[in-house]
């Protein structure tokens, strides 16, 4: 069982035999949804209560994710209240907002992956209807994928890898609750990929050894 809703929003080129995503659909079936792009559905009534992982500069951590919804859902009321008037400045500075807001629970719901080659994930990513949500980014995880991609950091993980280290971060961070491999399952397909490729990869250096001595 998972904490939260997941929509995985799929680039088109992006094909399921090599998509992790499809991992995350078949363990979590319950919570997991995945759309094709251009496929993408409605969050703009509901920005308060989701939010997009994928990293940039206006990108945040998960710690200071329930101090972001809380702002939203402050400037959603205040709009509704008055939408032709200015925001009227804030009492209260940012950081006793932040610190008000430790403590209570997020309003978080929903998290939206994008499941595509880095390369191509710009087109998806600058579509209109996920502009306004709120980013967050894994800063501190470094991915074991076996594809990695030339020229990217090792901080740009594969879906499954970001599902799941989102999830533990969420735990603790926001849950405040001790981890205990609640979301490992998740991994299960994964693991045993990277294992089997690694084994593969073992062999052929010890062939290439023998053809060499």
């Amino acid at each position: 069982m998972l904490p939260l809703k997941i929509d995985i929003i799929k680039h088109p080129n992006e094909t399921d035999g090599k998509s992790t995503a499809v991992h995350a659909k078949l363990l979590a079936p319950e919570f997991v949804n995945i759309y094709t792009y251009p496929c993408i559905p409605e969050y703009e009534e509901k920005d308060h209560e989701v939010a997009l992982v994928f990293p940039g500069p206006k990108s945040i951590s998960i710690k200071d994710l329930s101090f972001h919804l809380q702002k939203r859902i402050q400037n959603n009321v205040r709009d509704k209240n008055d939408p032709e008037k200015p925001s009227v400045k804030r009492k209260k500075t940012e950081e006793q907002d932040l610190n008000d807001s430790k403590g209570q629970d997020t309003t978080l719901k929903k998290i939206i992956f994008i499941d595509s080659t880095w390369n191509q994930t710009n087109k998806i990513f600058t579509d209109e209807r996920l502009q306004g949500l709120l980013q967050v980014e894994l800063k501190t995880r470094k991915t074991c994928f076996w594809r990695h991609q030339k020229g990217k950091p090792d901080t740009f993980l594969s879906t499954i890898e970001a599902i799941y280290y989102f999830l533990v971060d969420y735990h603790t961070d926001i849950l405040k609750e001790k981890y205990q491999g609640q979301y490992d399952n998740l991994l299960f397909f994964y693991s045993f990929m990277y294992q089997l490729i690694k084994n593969a990869k073992c062999s052929g250096d010890k062939e290439m050894r023998k053809l060499i001595h």
